[in-house]
């Protein structure tokens, strides 16, 4: 199965895809693309469309080689999915021609920054506006790779921003430490009632901002926390830079952070993504990141708990 097909919403996982779910909980990667290879076969068969239906469940890459081709990256994902998968650029491009990537407007930046991105053009409704030879979903690259866990691994930051901006957070001498609790509506599961993050402003020598958008930006005040939170996502980057520390649900800020080689500490709910494997405090995905997972659905004061210890373990380790 493909990676851009699979996901841990709240609806019922198809039968289909759950082998392909536990080979990569587990990290069996090469299972996972034997999986990935027979519904290949399964839809070249059938004769399937690679370009119909809704965009993040579209299916491009047809299996053929990648060597010496204009390769065409389309991000039909999520800005963090572009994030995370725009490192396997570097290793497609050893083996391809030239890389272009069709990305979404306000990343092309932070892409056009990365090893082995040749271009990038801005992702619209029509049709691409370049010649390629081949072309695939940006969550197809890991297939078409053969990754393995160590070919996930990868030095950061992978993403470069420009330093031009002013960081939104004014320093002072205390940890600085980011927070987003409400990733998309999607799927509330992500989310962290903020009156749980409360009890961190109560942390001595720590300095919470706030760099959470959309709706639940106007709940900082409930932390509290300073708001730094911006929709321009190269000041954002700009400002993860400047901080000790950020706090996350599962959402895009987390994998920007990650790229960047900002320290990072995910918050997931017992019921996670694929991605973050099973049973782990760590990630091949981004060497910075410690995972903090619930241990029942819903139990998310102990992991409040967890991380308020962690918390006054760094704050006292950096000596605030």
């Amino acid at each position: 199965m493909h990676m851009h097909a699979i996901s841990n919403k709240k609806s019922k996982i198809p039968h289909s895809n759950r082998p392909w779910i536990r080979a990569m909980q587990s990290g069996n990667f090469a299972r996972a693309w034997e999986v990935s290879d027979a519904h290949l076969r399964a839809r070249l068969a059938a004769g399937s469309p690679p370009h119909a239906g809704p965009r993040h469940l579209q299916q491009i890459w047809d299996g053929g080689p990648l060597t010496d081709k204009r390769v065409l990256v389309r991000c039909y994902h999520g800005l963090g999915d572009t994030i995370q998968f725009i490192r396997f650029a570097a290793p497609l491009r050893k083996m391809a021609r030239e890389v272009v990537v069709w990305g979404q407007p306000p990343l092309l930046p932070l892409l056009a920054s990365a090893s082995g991105v040749d271009r990038v053009l801005p992702l619209h409704d029509g049709t691409p506006d370049v010649d390629f030879d081949c072309d695939l979903e940006i969550m197809e690259l890991a297939h078409a790779l053969r990754i393995d866990e160590p070919s996930i691994r990868c030095a950061v930051p992978y993403v470069f921003v420009d330093e031009q901006w002013t960081p939104l957070l004014k320093r002072r001498r205390d940890l600085a430490v980011g927070l987003v609790w409400r990733a998309g509506d999607w799927d509330e599961r992500r989310s962290v009632p903020v009156n749980f993050l409360s009890a961190l402003s109560h942390v001595s020598g720590v300095r919470l901002f706030s760099l959470q958008c959309g709706l639940a930006k106007a709940e900082a005040s409930r932390i509290p926390a300073e708001v730094v939170a911006t929709s321009d996502v190269g000041r954002t980057a700009v400002t993860l830079r400047h901080l000790d520390l950020l706090i996350s649900v599962d959402t895009f800020v987390a994998h920007l952070a990650g790229a960047l080689g900002v320290r990072v500490w995910l918050l997931l709910h017992a019921d996670c993504d694929w991605r973050w494997m099973q049973e782990r405090s760590d990630t091949p995905w981004y060497p910075t990141m410690r995972l903090f997972r619930q241990r029942s659905a819903g139990d998310w004061p102990t992991v409040i708990e967890e991380l308020m210890a962690a918390l006054q373990q760094l704050r006292q380790r950096n000596g605030y």
